[in-house]
């Protein structure tokens, strides 16, 4: 998801103009479920954002409410990452659609290895062949952040920027995938952008 992208940016900006957003605390598992929790839900339990927008995908307006986080004096993941963490949440009509977390920080960082990718498989590998090959994802979706309805989708996803104000580079790369009812992957979206 772009969003997540653009709030990684965010984030260092701020950073760098003193003023890093709150640390936040990701939910416990199963306090935010996506096609379940509503919007009221998603207020109670993470508290005011950062940011909130709207998106338009496969043709419908999406709600984001977005939370971030950057610390200059932190461990990054790699060397020279200025560690940041954000979390997305999408609505449509109200539901949550979707949920994103993405880390640079050493110590929770997001990172996943997309070169294994080609071992995953339209139509014959399934949800747990995924996270056999890529680990536990750190994010989910359902329409219409992924194409077809009934479906469900995870997230793997990671963002860090490096540099000074004056010398910024900026890196990302995202992958969702769709599954059938039978857990089976129909799509695979994948994007990268900058150098790691």
């Amino acid at each position: 998801m772009k969003t997540i992208q653009t709030l990684f940016a965010l984030c260092f900006v701020s950073l760098l103009a003193g003023c890093a957003g709150t640390d936040f605390k990701r939910p416990e598992p199963g306090a935010l479920t996506v096609g379940k929790s509503t919007s009221a839900e998603v207020a109670s339990v993470m508290g005011p954002p950062l940011q909130t927008g709207e998106l338009l995908k496969n043709n419908q307006k999406v709600q984001t409410t977005r939370y971030g986080y950057a610390e200059g004096a932190g461990t990054g993941r790699y060397a020279g990452v200025t560690p940041a963490r954000a979390m997305t949440f999408s609505t449509f009509q109200n539901l949550l659609v979707g949920q994103e977390f993405v880390s640079s920080f050493a110590t929770d960082a997001t990172d996943y290895d997309e070169t294994k990718l080609p071992l995953i498989i339209k139509g014959k590998s399934t949800r747990a062949d995924v996270v056999s090959i890529l680990g536990k994802p750190n994010g989910e979706v359902i329409y219409p952040l992924i194409k077809n309805p009934g479906e469900t989708g995870i997230i793997y996803s990671y963002s860090h920027v490096k540099g000074t104000i004056f010398n910024m580079t900026f890196y990302s790369k995202a992958l969702t995938i769709s599954f059938d009812n039978n857990n089976v992957v129909t799509d695979i979206d994948y994007t990268s952008t900058g150098q790691k």
